[in-house]
């Protein structure tokens, strides 16, 4: 038999593949496998979307609720100041506090977007590296 046409398996037999075939099934194969890959990323990115999708709405739901309760906390504090102060000294106590307040959490929020990291999909990363580590090894050991 001809070591170019044939080759052994591990345990002696001759296979009978030429090196075009495996070279067309290992070309064949790892198409599959990158397909499998990208559909996978494809798969996780949407069901992160979705889960990012539902949680921005409920947020935004939250944040209305909380829009009007802190517009009647604030009614509250100009009130309770106007016994003790003139309207217009309540009013403006409560404005720089509020100010004051927003400048913080634009300063807090500017913060934590800068050291949020991009969304990724994480798993389907993994599985291509170790794919290419696995090809890389076997490639090696191909050689020797």
């Amino acid at each position: 038999m001809n070591a170019v046409t044939a080759s052994a398996s591990p345990g002696g037999e001759s296979t009978g593949a030429s090196t075009a075939e495996l070279v067309s099934q290992a070309a064949a194969q790892i198409s599959t496998l990158v397909r499998d890959e990208l559909t996978l990323a494809k798969l996780e990115l949407t069901e992160k979307g979705k889960r990012a999708g539902v949680g921005g709405g409920l947020f935004g739901a939250a944040a209305a609720l909380a829009l009007y309760g802190v517009g009647l906390l604030l009614t509250l504090a100009v009130v309770a100041l106007d016994l003790v102060w003139p309207l217009w000294v309540a009013v403006l106590v409560v404005m720089v506090v509020v100010f004051a307040a927003a400048g913080i959490a634009a300063l807090l929020g500017r913060t934590k977007l800068k050291a949020a990291a991009p969304p990724l999909p994480r798993d389907a990363i993994a599985g291509v590296e170790a794919d290419v580590n696995t090809i890389k090894t076997a490639a090696r050991e191909g050689r020797r």
